[in-house]
C-alpha cells in the first residue's frame, strides 16, 4: 500500500466512513464506572482516525474529544524505559509474559515468581514508572508528559478531574505498588510511583493525537508530523510484540487471532492498533465490554483491517 498517494487516502477515507456508519449505532457495553469520572463521559461518542507513516490523516466522528488515555499509556512508558536503559532492563526488571488474568490482578503477582509479569498490566506499568530516571515525582511526571507529547507531535495535558477521580479510588493500585515494593520489584517509593502512574493514566488525548502516537511506532520510532525520533528503530519491534501479546487485557489472544495487529486498549474507550511500516488506526467510544475494551472501537478497527488486508501476517500467508 502506497500510503502517500491521493488514491490511497481516498480509499482510506471511504473505509473509515463506512466503518463509522456501520458501527455508530452499536449499543453493546457500558462505560467504566469503577472510576467515577469515566461513568460521566457521553456514551454515544465515537471517533475513528488513521494516520499513515508519512503523516496523512483520515478521520470520522468525534476525533477531537479529549478522553483519558488510561492503559494506552503503558506501552509508551515502557518504550521510554527502553530508550533510557535498553531492552534488557524491561525484560529483567519487569518481564514480558502475558498473565492471562485481569489487568489489575493481585493473584497474578503472587502466582508468578517474577511478580510484575509484563509492562501492560497495572503491576508492570507501575514498575515501568518507577524505573524512569528522575530525582523526584515532579521530574518523573514531567518526563512522562513530555514523552507522550513527543509521540503525539504536540503538547498533551493532564485531565485533572480524571486524576482526582482516580486518586480518590485507586486503593487496589496502592496495594499492587506496595506488594511489588515488598518483593523488590519496584524501583522507587511505592506511593510516588503509584501517584505518577495515576497521572499518566489521566493524560488527555484525542483520537487524532493518539493516531499520531501510533503512527510514530508504525514509522519506526519517528514522529511523522515533527520528524523527531522518539524511539530507537531497533526497539520498535519489541514494543509492538508486547502490544500484540498483552495489549487487550485478557482478550489479547482473541484480538491477535482475529486481527494480527499490535494494539493497546484503555478503559477510557480508546484503542490504538499499529500496522508496522504503514499506519496506525484508532477507535474511541466509551462503551466497554466485560474485558474493558471499547466495543465500537474493536469492531471498527477489525473491519478496517479486514478491508485493507493489513494483518501483519497477511503477506507471509500468501
Amino acid at each position: 500500500m502506497a500510503a502517500s498517494s491521493n488514491d490511497t487516502v481516498q480509499q482510506l477515507q471511504k473505509i473509515v466512513d463506512d466503518a463509522y456508519a456501520k458501527f455508530k449505532g452499536v449499543q453493546e457495553g457500558k462505560n467504566a464506572d469503577y472510576i467515577p469520572y469515566l461513568a460521566t463521559v457521553p456514551s454515544e461518542l465515537f471517533g475513528l482516525a488513521i494516520v499513515t507513516a508519512d503523516g496523512q490523516e483520515v478521520t470520522a466522528g468525534d476525533v477531537d474529544y479529549s478522553f483519558a488515555i488510561e492503559s494506552i499509556s503503558k506501552p509508551f512508558t515502557m518504550a521510554m524505559v527502553m530508550e533510557e536503559q535498553g531492552l534488557d532492563a524491561v525484560y529483567e526488571k519487569i518481564g514480558v509474559e502475558p498473565t492471562g488474568m485481569p489487568f489489575n490482578s493481585i493473584l497474578a503477582i503472587e502466582l508468578n515468581p517474577k511478580r510484575s509479569i509484563n509492562p501492560l498490566v497495572n503491576a508492570g506499568a507501575i514498575a515501568s514508572v518507577s524505573m524512569l530516571e528522575a530525582k523526584d515525582a515532579d521530574e518523573r511526571w514531567q518526563k512522562i508528559l513530555d514523552g507522550y507529547s513527543a509521540y503525539a507531535g504536540e503538547p498533551l495535558k493532564l485531565i485533572n478531574d480524571v486524576y482526582v477521580s482516580e486518586a480518590e479510588t485507586n486503593y487496589r493500585n496502592r496495594a499492587i505498588a506496595n506488594l511489588l515494593y515488598a518483593y523488590d520489584r519496584l524501583y522507587s517509593d511505592p506511593m510516588e510511583a503509584n501517584d505518577v502512574y495515576t497521572k499518566q493514566c489521566s493524560v488527555g488525548v484525542t483520537a487524532r493525537q493518539l493516531a499520531m502516537m501510533g503512527a510514530t511506532l508504525a514509522n519506526g520510532g519517528v514522529n511523522p508530523k515533527t520528524g523527531k525520533r522518539v524511539l530507537r528503530e531497533d526497539y520498535v519491534d519489541e514494543v509492538l510484540a508486547v502490544m500484540l501479546m498483552a495489549g487487550f487485557y485478557d482478550e489479547s489472544g482473541e484480538w491477535a487471532y482475529r486481527t494480527g495487529l499490535p494494539g493497546k486498549t484503555g478503559v477510557g474507550g480508546g484503542i490504538v492498533a499499529v500496522v508496522p511500516g504503514q499506519l496506525a488506526i484508532v477507535g474511541f467510544s466509551p462503551r466497554l465490554n466485560e474485558a474493558g475494551n471499547s466495543v465500537r472501537a474493536m469492531k471498527a478497527i477489525q473491519y478496517i483491517g479486514e478491508q485493507l488486508k493489513d494483518n501483519i501476517f497477511f503477506d507471509c500467508a500468501r
